[in-house]
């Protein structure tokens, strides 16, 4: 990141791909959101919240997931957190004592980071481009075997993938067959279910969840979610689990302890945004487009540069704001005579020759030097992106396998 900072403070040519956000410049927060902020703050909307999280909010959660998911849960289940990170947490710490085993995919965001805080025994499972970088039902059934916690991301960053609902089926199934298994009063297997990113699905794909697909998952799913993607939020800071209520109470402790709340004021605006259909499907309208935009631009110009017989290729991009690119340079070498033998040198040669910022698949658990990349659109124009992609054509032809 300070070689990015650097080049921008000079103000070289730079098309930054790496910030998993938004640039308000590029993505606003919806404007019905923004004018209720203001008016809770004129309200005298300032004061702590409680710490589960104002009630107007949560039964909104839960009126948002029966009219858009057909989820049904009661308020108790509910939980407001700042943003979805302390969601994330939450669930870990309630859930997961130290040793207990914690299964996740690679890659995937943060979950290794998680295992460390919380003291879990860290299960990482490897996950294959053919399978979209997701995890399938044969890749976790030996990693599920006594664990405590299924840590799952849909769509996922930082590969921009969603499971379909075979592929969903399949897990769901190994977690109740595990759960079966067990003998009574042993712990059972949760699944967390982050899907921040599941209003941002693009073309076919429908986003699908654990409960939807299998009812008896319910015992066993915490749903992770927020306003931070869906709405260009980041900053706002308004998150929310839902779960089996005994679990959603113990979370809440941990919450209300940190003082990992919400701000009263986005929270009381928040409620009155998922309760008004009309103005999100018409600033996903329009945000979906653009996202796709940025997206469908760099995947089709990585996809004519593998036409032309040059070393990159690319996944299509099935939800939220993110692009699998590969960049298989390992091996080649560069016109200063240099051999690049890493991700992390490929990276900094496209940063330096094209001007292109990712971020290796390194920073998501992966420890294969492949030429993988997470490419996010959030925060750049298509004005970058097309001005970049001649100085990448340049760059991948100036290389040479040796």
């Amino acid at each position: 990141a300070a070689d990015i900072r650097a080049m921008a403070a000079e103000g070289r040519q730079l098309c930054n791909l790496t910030v998993g956000d938004f640039s308000p410049t590029e993505f606003r927060i919806p404007r019905f959101l923004e004018e209720n902020i203001r008016e809770a703050l004129r309200r005298g909307e300032t004061n702590y919240p409680p710490s589960d999280g104002m009630l107007a909010l949560r039964k909104a959660v839960l009126s948002f997931y029966d009219r858009w998911l057909h989820l049904d849960y009661p308020v108790d289940s509910v939980l407001v957190t700042s943003g979805s990170r302390p969601g994330i947490y939450s669930t870990y710490a309630a859930l997961v004592d130290p040793g207990d085993p914690v299964v996740y995919p690679v890659p995937s965001w943060n979950n290794n980071h998680y295992c460390h805080l919380s003291g879990a025994a860290p299960r990482p499972v490897v996950c294959r481009p053919e399978d979209a970088f997701l995890p399938t039902r044969e890749t976790l059934k030996e990693a599920v075997l006594g664990a405590r916690l299924l840590a799952l991301n849909s769509p996922l960053n930082p590969t921009g993938t969603a499971f379909t609902p075979e592929t969903l089926e399949g897990i769901c199934d190994l977690v109740l067959e595990e759960n079966a298994r067990r003998p009574p009063g042993d712990r059972p297997l949760y699944v967390l279910y982050d899907q921040v990113y599941w209003m941002l699905t693009f073309g076919t794909t429908k986003h699908v969840d654990p409960v939807s697909l299998r009812p008896a998952m319910r015992t066993y799913t915490l749903y992770v979610d927020g306003i931070s993607k869906a709405f260009a939020a980041t900053g706002l800071r308004v998150g929310w689990v839902v779960g089996p209520q005994d679990i959603i109470q113990r979370m809440g402790s941990i919450v209300g302890h940190v003082g990992a709340w919400a701000p009263r004021a986005e929270q009381a605006a928040t409620a009155r945004l998922l309760g008004a259909t009309g103005e999100i499907q018409g600033y996903h309208r329009d945000m979906k487009k653009a996202l796709l935009a940025r997206l469908n631009l760099l995947y089709d110009s990585l996809k004519s540069l593998k036409a032309e017989g040059l070393p990159v290729d690319a996944v299509p991009p099935m939800g939220g704001i993110y692009l699998s690119a590969r960049f298989y340079l390992i091996g080649c070498r560069i016109r200063s005579g240099e051999i690049l033998h890493t991700n992390e040198e490929i990276r900094y040669y496209l940063l330096h020759k094209a001007g292109l910022a990712a971020v290796p698949f390194q920073a998501f658990g992966s420890l294969e030097e492949d030429g993988w990349f997470r490419l996010s659109v959030g925060a750049v124009s298509i004005r970058e992106i097309n001005e970049m992609l001649p100085r990448l054509r340049t760059a991948l032809q100036e290389v040479r396998r040796v």
